[in-house]
């Protein structure tokens, strides 16, 4: 028996070296955890260019809806059904931001108290507004579509300044965005307008065409 016993010893010290070691591993996996808290840090990463982004753009929004739902009762087809697309992609985007302010502890502009917008790129003023609210028709698309150009111009500039100054990934993905669209959107109103420019561009491109064809 006294054989036995001591065969079994060995064998139980194996037992628990290989339980010691898997309590091992397993504290070593669960130092691993700490990773995802520094993905989370990073995500909430801002700076002064962020805040500034956020707290300017989204009354510079608020405006361009507001000019967009006057064009459901006044514009033309085109132009409404325009106005209508920027309503739908900067309504969500405002509340983007406004979520992102909250997240870093800043207030959106017009909770600051005595803000002026009137020095912001691209804002209309209240006569410019008070006038595109008296007009109708033709009137108010021309009207409507030179001042959100205008605007459009104004929030492009300041996305480009976030996207070269800012820190906070999901406020320059957003700024890029709003470059992206509000570029094609510049390039339909001013094909709207008639003056983008655009019969010079292919009467310059006819003659490569020929080079073209010509392979």
């Amino acid at each position: 028996m006294s054989v036995y016993k001591r065969a079994l010893a060995p064998a139980a010290v194996a037992v628990t070296a290989a339980v010691f070691l898997a309590a091992c591993g397993g504290a070593e996996d669960g130092s691993t955890t700490g990773a995802p808290e520094s993905s989370e840090q990073s995500a909430t990463e801002f700076n002064d260019a962020d805040v500034s982004f956020a707290q300017m753009m989204i009354p510079h929004h608020e405006q361009a809806v507001e000019m967009s739902e006057l064009a459901q009762t006044r514009a033309g087809e085109d132009v409404r059904g325009l106005a209508a697309e920027i309503e739908a992609a900067q309504g969500p985007e405002i509340e983007q931001m406004t979520g992102l302010l909250e997240s870093w502890g800043e207030e959106p502009m017009d909770d600051m108290g005595g803000m002026d917008h009137d020095g912001m790129d691209g804002m209309m003023s209240e006569d410019q507004m008070a006038d595109l609210e008296q007009a109708e028709g033709d009137a108010f698309d021309t009207m409507f579509l030179e001042m959100m150009i205008e605007h459009h111009e104004g929030a492009i500039a300041m996305a480009e300044t976030e996207i070269e100054e800012g820190a906070n990934p999901e406020a320059q993905e957003l700024a890029q965005e709003i470059v992206d669209a509000q570029q094609t959107e510049i390039e339909q109103m001013n094909d709207m307008l008639g003056t983008d420019g655009g019969d010079g561009g292919a009467e310059e491109s006819s003659p490569e065409d020929d080079g073209h064809s010509g392979h």
